[in-house]
This record gives C-alpha cells, structure tokens and sequence, in this order.
C-alpha cells in the first residue's frame, strides 16, 4: 500500500470540511495510506476552535503516525543547512514533516508546495479552499 503523509494545510482543510476531506476519503480506497507526523498534530491542537477537540482525536486516530527520531532530524538539519548556503531560509517544521515523509517513504500532501523544495520529497499539490 502507497502512504502519503499529510500537511496540516491538508488536514484542516479535511477537518472544515472543504474539499480535502472527499479526497482522504478515497484514499485507502486507491490503496493509499494516510500518515501524519506530530509536528502536524501540534500544529493542529494548537489552532483548535472551541468545540473541535472530538473531531480532532477521532481523525489522528484513524491515521498513522510517522515517527520522527534522530535519521529524521539529521535529514531535516541538513537540508535546513544546505538551502541556507544557497540564501533560501526553510522552517524547521516543513523540515522535519518532509523529513518524516521521507522516513516512511511516503509521499507528502500540502498546498504549500512552495515550502517542500527538497529534490528528495515527492511533493503532492493539494490546493485547499477550493
């Protein structure tokens, strides 16, 4: 089965209800599995509207979560290192997601392509609000 992590520009367009949650709906469906890594989970919980707490839980529980140790974070501080010799700044989250990506050799959902240039991470454009 495929794997596709996604971005938390993907998982709260699918918590809103806007056109990301039909398309996880189809995944396992197309023999895709859905992962999330805990920067997503953080990044979520964080921007909770009052009464979301249930949905939350119930959608981080229907997904796997990608593990983030120490290859991840040597992957994420090396791209973070090499893109700033080059004068482009990367955020330490987009790394460390794209880096857990690469771990469980997923593919990695995002509207944010923008913020995923590493040539080793098989980007997904998932426009959101559309």
């Amino acid at each position: 089965m495929a794997r596709l992590l996604l971005d938390s520009t993907v998982i709260i367009d699918a918590l809103r209800g806007r056109p990301a949650a039909d398309r996880l709906a189809g995944l396992r469906r197309r023999g895709v599995e859905p992962w999330v890594c805990a920067i997503s989970v953080e990044e979520i919980w964080r921007g909770l509207r009052p009464g979301e707490e249930d949905v939350v839980r119930r959608f981080f529980g229907a997904v796997r979560l990608a593990p983030i140790g120490v290859p991840e974070g040597e992957r994420a501080g090396t791209w973070r290192r090499t893109f700033a010799e080059q004068g482009v700044t990367l955020h330490q989250a987009d790394c460390l997601i794209a880096a857990a990506a690469c771990g469980i050799e997923a593919s990695l959902a995002t509207a944010n392509t923008g913020d995923f240039p590493m040539d080793d991470v098989l980007v997904e454009h998932w426009p959101v609000g559309e």
